[in-house]
């Protein structure tokens, strides 16, 4: 790709040859000022103020001035030829980006329109402008000096050559250094975007250590990178002192012998005119827009134009309005994979998750279930970026899990709700860059089933008190914000766990209703399971995966776990414990409560196993602890 941009270029200049004669010729007034800007002050000496005619000095001067006048015209006329120029590339670009977002649902032609087709137009005119400037500067500065004296040339070329050499020698490794510094500061940047947002969690689960070494990590290449290429700033610093600054030194050092050998006063004058006035800011300005400009350009049109494509709208066959062949459908890639994943809580512990593969079509419902304690929310925080596999990989739509674009494109729901102090709009808006309309929202609290909950608060504007609200009213706050948030991955961790099998099921199937939308739920109901159109049975090295029916028929620890989640009938309960018990425990389970043969506790989570002295009140169990 990189040998090839340059060949474009040429193509897209070939095209457009009529505004390239154009730019030519309005540069060579340009040509004309910058040959008068050494040649008449030389004239103006020798054969004006220094031969006693002072009004032939001034006449010269006069020229001199109305050269300044005529190249400003031509300046003027330079920047519209260069506008006609540059306004095309722009167009090209801003097609190919619209054309590639649309066909392939590109996540990066937002950013592409809007910085870095900006940034090409900007930079591409820059490079025009510099380069046009140096030659045609060059060329009448050049003239000037061998019309002057022949000898002052001898003085002047060689080091301006060597200078110009040395930099072009630099020019494609400094081209691969800013590359790699481009894409190393775009790394941590993509990075630092995943860790901001979710410092809250990786406090909680004491991931900071970890986190600290990736990023340190990011910041150490980045630095690495800026070093290099700050190396490379020096070279063109010498280059500079070489090709526009040597010369003046060589000229005052050289300037007896050059007066001796038929140079004359005047001509050494407007020779030091013409390194100081033309031929040092026009070197100053080319190396430094094809240092740093040359490179930016060369790595944004590479990300512009995909690799075997067409260059970016450089390509002449862009004019002949022949309609170009239909690219290949893109295929859409899964909403969720993993392979080969394996995690643990240290270096020595045992693996909670072992060598996983799992691949989950965008659209689909999947439910996970498992004994306590086996890693099913560890797995969600893999798939939400909060943990790192110790091995192997994890991808979100085809994005690194930890990457901006997998960020964008998951939204996790843990089982303690986040509500902060606010109106409910504000906590529902939460996760939304752009202001949320207001008839979105209620068709989202619509949908989860947070309707009544929103007009007990007053609407929208009412206030959020946190110490107020239920478990299950903060369940339904999180839940409406993250349905709210567009993420097409929703992970909900136990998310559900204070609200009724009722509620349940509507925020469920609120969520695998959405457009487009993939549902993962960590279940600790059996109707989760039931719902969903794959489940997932995580019991270490027998992992299982398929459909309820299937995993009944195939799965022992399946089938274990669902008569575990069946609630007992009433009239075939045994309770261990009277009825109207002293200690407020009901020994029966009733509708909605997960009945598996234990006793249940009244004022605790769902499921929770009663142990002595743990009551909601601190009271034991009678004839217990």
């Amino acid at each position: 790709m990189t040998g090839r941009l340059p060949a474009r270029g040429l193509w897209f200049l070939r095209a457009r040859w009529r505004v390239v004669v154009r730019l030519g010729l309005w540069s060579v007034l340009e040509t004309g000022q910058s040959f008068l800007i050494g040649y008449a002050p030389a004239r103006a000496l020798d054969d004006g103020f220094l031969a006693g005619r002072t009004a032939t000095g001034l006449a010269w001067l006069g020229v001199a001035g109305l050269g300044v006048v005529v190249g400003a015209y031509g300046t003027a006329r330079v920047y519209a030829a260069v506008a006609a120029l540059v306004e095309p590339l722009r167009d090209r670009l801003v097609r190919r980006v619209v054309e590639r977002g649309v066909r392939e649902a590109d996540r990066g032609a937002l950013s592409g329109l809007t910085q870095q087709v900006e940034i090409a137009r900007d930079t591409f005119a820059g490079l025009v402008m510099v380069s046009r400037s140096f030659v045609f500067t060059a060329v009448g500065a050049l003239a000037g000096l061998l019309s002057l004296a022949p000898l002052l040339l001898l003085v002047v070329l060689p080091p301006l050559a060597a200078g110009i050499g040395l930099f072009a020698a630099t020019l494609r490794p400094l081209a691969r250094r800013q590359e790699v510094f481009l894409a190393a500061d775009e790394a941590l940047a993509d990075r630092l975007g995943a860790v901001c947002p979710g410092l809250r969690d990786i406090t909680a689960t004491g991931a900071q250590e970890r986190t600290a070494a990736d990023v340190g990590r990011l910041v150490d290449v980045e630095e690495r990178a800026a070093r290099s290429l700050a190396r490379f700033g020096v070279v063109r610093v010498a280059a500079l002192a070489l090709g526009g600054q040597l010369p003046i030194v060589l000229l005052l050092a050289a300037a007896p012998w050059l007066l001796k050998h038929g140079v004359t006063t005047g001509a050494l004058v407007g020779a030091l005119s013409y390194v100081t006035q033309s031929l040092l800011p026009a070197l100053h300005n080319l190396l430094h827009g094809l240092g740093t400009s040359g490179s930016r350009l060369t790595v944004v049109l590479r990300r512009l134009a995909p690799e075997g494509g067409r260059g970016a709208g450089l390509d002449p066959s862009d004019e002949s309005g022949a309609p170009e062949s239909p690219a290949p459908t893109v295929a859409r890639p899964p909403a969720l994979t993993l392979s080969s994943v394996t995690f643990a809580y240290g270096p020595t512990a045992v693996p909670v998750i072992e060598d996983l593969d799992l691949t989950l079509p965008a659209g689909s419902h999947l439910a996970v279930v498992g004994p306590s304690g086996i890693g099913k929310s560890t797995l969600t925080a893999l798939v939400a970026g909060l943990l790192e596999p110790r091995c192997g990989t994890v991808r979100v739509a085809g994005e690194p899990v930890r990457g901006a674009g997998a960020l964008a494109r998951r939204v996790l729901i843990p089982q303690e709700a986040y509500v902060f102090t606010g109106t409910l709009a504000e906590n529902l808006a939460h996760l939304r860059a752009d202001p949320v309309p207001e008839a979105e929202l209620l068709a989202a609290a619509e949908a989860v089933g947070l309707l009544p909950l929103l007009e007990a608060l007053g609407g929208p504007e009412g206030r959020v008190d946190p110490a107020a609200l239920s478990a299950g009213e903060r369940q339904l706050i999180a839940l409406t914000r993250a349905h709210l948030a567009r993420a097409p991955l929703a992970l909900l961790d136990e998310a559900t766990c204070h609200l009724d099998p009722r509620a349940e099921e509507r925020a469920e199937r609120a969520f695998a209703a959405r457009p487009g939308g993939t549902l993962v739920v960590v279940a600790h109901r059996i109707t989760s399971a039931r719902r969903a159109d794959r489940v997932l049975m995580m019991d270490g090295r027998d992992t299982a995966y398929g459909t309820h029916d299937e995993l009944v028929r195939c799965s022992a620890r399946y089938r274990e776990l669902v008569g575990a989640w069946t609630p007992v009938p009433h009239e075939r309960s045994d309770p261990s414990l009277a009825l109207r018990d002293p200690d407020g425990v009901d020994a029966v389970a009733g509708a909605g409560l997960a009945g598996d043969s234990r006793h249940v506790v009244a004022h605790g989570p769902v499921g929770q196993v009663q142990t002595p002295r743990d009551l909601g009140d601190g009271r034991p169990f009678r004839g217990e602890g």
